[in-house]
């Protein structure tokens, strides 16, 4: 059989061809369609920690450190990298940091395994979110409690809570406040307060007192005496449940002293 050379020429010219006009086309196209990366934006992504946690409010490190080069975030928006991180940033962008108030994330309930007790016995699914649609949402004599089951443990990546004796407990010097607990906790038990808060209300009830004082033995029952008690009034009672506003608290301990069941504690330091 002879080798038909012409065909192979042919065929080596096309392909060559085809080759050349796709690697200009490419050429051609990467310049057309170049996406201009501003620097900063780069540097800013490589000094935030890269956990993508979401706790910013963007998708991700790569979202807040475009927001931040385009001025639509704050350069101490990024709760885990917090305060030292902010300074990185700012130097970065050319600003000032401004204060950065360091937060944790708090378990508003106190009802334990020794303050509550069990309207019966649940063998199901261990899982807050499928739990909470069972008859009195859980077996917990607290309608309002911690379940136990631990979704926020699962939800935390710093592993910054566990569950003890049944309820969520915040480790506060792991808590990066990135908030993925409170989107876990079907209840809402959870809210981020201020690291260096000194006194919260360890209840979530919004029952009336002597349905409170039924289920759990440290529960709010709404009396107001903190209101009348504290000298700041940081305090405000609404649905026979106290809330502190930690922007005015001083931490005089007062209310804690006053409430009758004990649900105003110190925040573990």
């Amino acid at each position: 059989m002879k080798m038909n050379f012409s065909a192979i020429i042919i065929a080596v010219a096309v392909v060559g061809g085809v080759g050349l006009f796709l690697g200009i086309f490419l050429g051609i196209a990467s310049i057309v369609f170049k996406v201009d990366v501003d620097e900063r934006e780069e540097a800013v992504l490589g000094v935030l920690p890269g956990n993508n946690c979401g706790g910013c409010g963007f998708p991700g490190c790569s979202g807040l450190a475009a927001a931040i080069a385009k001025g639509e975030a704050a350069v101490n928006a990024c709760p885990v990298g917090g305060e030292a991180v902010g300074k990185k940033v700012a130097a970065i962008m050319g600003v000032e940091a401004g204060e950065t108030v360091r937060m944790t994330a708090f378990v508003k309930c106190a009802g334990d395994c020794n303050k509550t007790t069990q309207n019966y016995a649940y063998t199901g699914v261990e899982d807050c979110s499928m739990v909470k649609y069972v008859p009195d949402g859980g077996a917990k004599s607290c309608n309002y409690g911690c379940l136990g089951y631990g979704n926020c443990v699962k939800a935390c990546p710093f592993g910054a809570i566990s569950v003890q004796n049944g309820i969520a407990v915040v480790d506060k010097e792991k808590c990066k406040a990135c908030g993925k607990c409170i989107a876990a906790c079907p209840k809402g038990l959870i809210e981020l307060i201020p690291y260096n808060a000194k006194t919260v209300v360890a209840c979530s009830s919004k029952d009336k007192g002597p349905v409170t004082m039924k289920a759990c033995q440290s529960g709010c029952i709404g009396c107001s005496l903190c209101v009348k008690v504290c000298p700041e009034g940081a305090i405000t009672v609404t649905d026979f449940h106290a809330h502190i506003d930690q922007s005015k608290c001083m931490g005089c301990g007062a209310c804690k002293e006053k409430c009758p069941k004990k649900a105003i504690q110190d925040f573990a330091s």
